[in-house]
């Protein structure tokens, strides 16, 4: 779930980098420079890019801009086309029939390494205009007050992205929020040299 859900996971960062005064005002067209791009009548797999946090529809913040505020709000859509395995397997056996029938009329029977990778190929063009991409969208959250964002998944793998793509589109650092970067931030000073030496604590008695 988003952060307009009743619960939401999510990841809290904080921008290493100063932030310009002019990004501000560079914002929508940032976004919109690097909105998302839509590939549903191609054969591409995956496809991602910033949209609307109101309608993950709008890539063109056209209805509501992402300034709210103290806030700024959007959402890092991906849309993935999942091919089941099952299927694939399925149109490259009745490929391969189709291709030994084919070599058995002309008094042949080996099909070359590079002709089963065409084969595969050309498979595998078919179905990826048969099924449709799924879209998943994760919506970010930025307090600009207190220089973090806040991002709507707790994936590696998506946080990857996010980190990738925020600094891509805004040329702006973040580092992770972790337990013990908050701790630095707190204490300061030579903090890393001291958490680095803390042993784990029981709060609770130990049964025998």
């Amino acid at each position: 779930m988003g952060f307009a859900g009743s619960t939401s996971s999510f990841t809290r960062f904080r921008i290493l980098d100063p932030v310009p005064q002019p990004l501000w005002q560079q914002l929508p067209d940032r976004l919109r420079k690097y909105a998302f791009r839509d590939i549903d009548d191609s054969q591409e797999m995956s496809s991602c890019g910033w949209v609307s946090f109101d309608n993950m529809l709008d890539t063109a913040w056209s209805e509501i801009p992402p300034q709210k505020a103290d806030y700024v709000v959007f959402s890092l859509r991906l849309d993935r086309r999942r091919i089941p395995a099952g299927v694939v397997k399925k149109y490259m056996s009745l490929a391969f029939i189709e291709e030994n029938e084919r070599l058995r009329r002309q008094d042949k029977s080996f099909i070359s390494r590079e002709r089963k990778k065409e084969i595969r190929e050309q498979v595998l063009a078919r179905l990826r205009g048969r099924f449709l991409p799924v879209p998943g969208e994760f919506n970010v959250l930025w307090l600009t007050k207190r220089n973090e964002v806040w991002f709507a998944s707790t994936r590696e793998s998506m946080i990857d992205l996010f980190l990738e793509e925020f600094l891509k589109t805004f040329e702006l650092h973040l580092e992770q929020l972790t337990p013990y970067n908050m701790a630095s931030g707190v204490l300061g000073g030579d903090s890393p040299a001291c958490l680095d030496h803390l042993e784990a604590a029981c709060f609770a008695p130990i049964s025998q």
